[in-house]
């Protein structure tokens, strides 16, 4: 499970980078001030979820079943927060409005929060 958490967690620390160099560089001219800063949210997100994705891996203080719960909601809060701030943040660049998926960036929200939640837990219950 740490190999796939080690895996999962350096893919969208690498994918974030990319979309903020691509931000920075391709979008910055194509974008409202707004959308631009929203880009980058959803950016500045996936790139802490990333590195919380890294610190699940390599404690020893979570069990397996914990660890695979954990790694479940940050991947679906990522994907579903980040992910649709990134289309909603740039639906003046396209044919399509994405603004009908604007519901899932809270339920995306709520999974990152759910993750954050479930890792208090994790350390609460375990004994001095």
């Amino acid at each position: 499970m740490d190999r796939k958490i080690f895996m999962t967690a350096s893919l969208v620390g690498g994918i974030g980078v990319v979309l903020g160099a691509f931000a920075a560089h391709g979008f910055k001219p194509l974008l409202s001030d707004s959308a631009f800063d929203s880009f980058n949210t959803g950016i500045r997100y996936q790139m802490y979820h990333a590195f919380l994705l890294f610190f699940v891996g390599i404690t020893t203080h979570i069990k397996p079943k914990q660890k695979s719960n954990l790694f479940k909601l940050i991947l679906t809060g990522i994907l579903l927060f980040s992910g649709s701030i990134y289309f909603l943040s740039t639906n003046s660049l396209t044919a399509f409005d994405f603004k009908i998926i604007g519901i899932i960036t809270p339920i995306g929200g709520m999974f990152l929060i759910a993750s954050w939640v479930l890792l208090f837990m994790c350390f609460l219950r375990i004994k001095k």
